[in-house]
């Protein structure tokens, strides 16, 4: 375990994508399997959420979760510690013209003892790993329940301890890839686009064990089982009959034992009892 809040790695990943954030969505919003790794979540999101819902988003990026999810009629509270995602959310939402349906707050998910708005809401959203930049995961969870109100409900998407596909980059001699997740206790080199900063990998018992006075689990799935990780580049697009097959079989495997354990990510939903 680090210092508390660990405020250099956050400080780190924050540059990182504060660097990034102007063209952020250019570089990513025309992956293939991004976009699927976003339609999935965004699904299996949905079915949680009453009309109506507010929601907080943790580490809200440019904010194309909370345009969605606004479009939906949803209120989101959108909180990020890098000043630079948080920009382009704001120019986005001007974009939209929806100031009324999306607030956003620069905050860590570290700090949320000061967090401005503190709802409560209906659902604490947090997707893409950026829950996997900090090695004191417990401390966030247990800053969550406070926020919800009764029977409110957490998703997030986390990189897991195990990656089928990258385990398997070894028969392809990448053996750095391959086995990063399996000595990665003090943390491992992380980047985008040249920026470097820390991540920690979490099983869902990890989660499950620190939340389980307070919550009851809704679901866990894989993300990115059988689907290849969005970082081999160009397979959609190279394999189209093998991707489309591929994203048919993991719906039938995401929520099944052992498959659900093995993706590059998985997304975990939890009630507030």
């Amino acid at each position: 375990m680090g210092p508390l809040n660990n405020p250099r790695n956050e400080q780190y990943a924050a540059a990182a994508f504060t660097s990034q954030s102007v063209i952020f969505d250019e570089l990513y919003s025309k992956n293939t399997i991004i976009n699927y790794k976003r339609e999935r979540v965004r699904s299996h999101v949905m079915q949680y959420l009453a009309p109506g819902s507010s929601i907080l988003e943790l580490n809200s990026g440019t904010g194309e979760d909370a345009i969605y999810f606004a479009g939906k009629g949803y209120k989101v509270h959108a909180t990020d510690i890098s000043p630079g995602m948080q920009h382009q959310l704001k120019l986005k939402v001007e974009k939209h013209n929806i100031g009324s349906q999306v607030s956003f707050e620069l905050c860590s998910y570290t700090q949320l003892h000061l967090l401005k708005d503190k709802g409560p809401y209906d659902l604490i959203f947090s997707n893409f790993a950026g829950l996997n930049c900090t090695d004191e995961l417990d401390r966030v969870l247990t800053s969550l329940a406070p926020l919800l109100n009764p029977n409110g409900k957490i998703t997030m998407v986390i990189l897991s301890e195990f990656c089928l596909w990258e385990t398997l980059l070894m028969f392809k001699g990448k053996f750095r890839t391959a086995f990063r997740r399996f000595f990665s206790a003090n943390g491992r080199k992380a980047h985008i686009e040249g920026s470097y900063f820390k991540c920690w990998y979490y099983s869902p018992s990890y989660i499950l064990n620190r939340l389980k006075d307070s919550f009851d689990v809704l679901s866990v799935e894989g993300l990115c089982i059988v689907v290849p990780p969005s970082y081999i580049e160009g397979f959609a697009e190279k394999y189209p009959s093998a991707f489309d097959f591929l994203v048919k079989l993991e719906n039938r495997l995401k929520s099944i034992w052992p498959w659900k354990y093995v993706g590059d990510y998985y997304i975990i939903s939890l009630r507030k009892k």
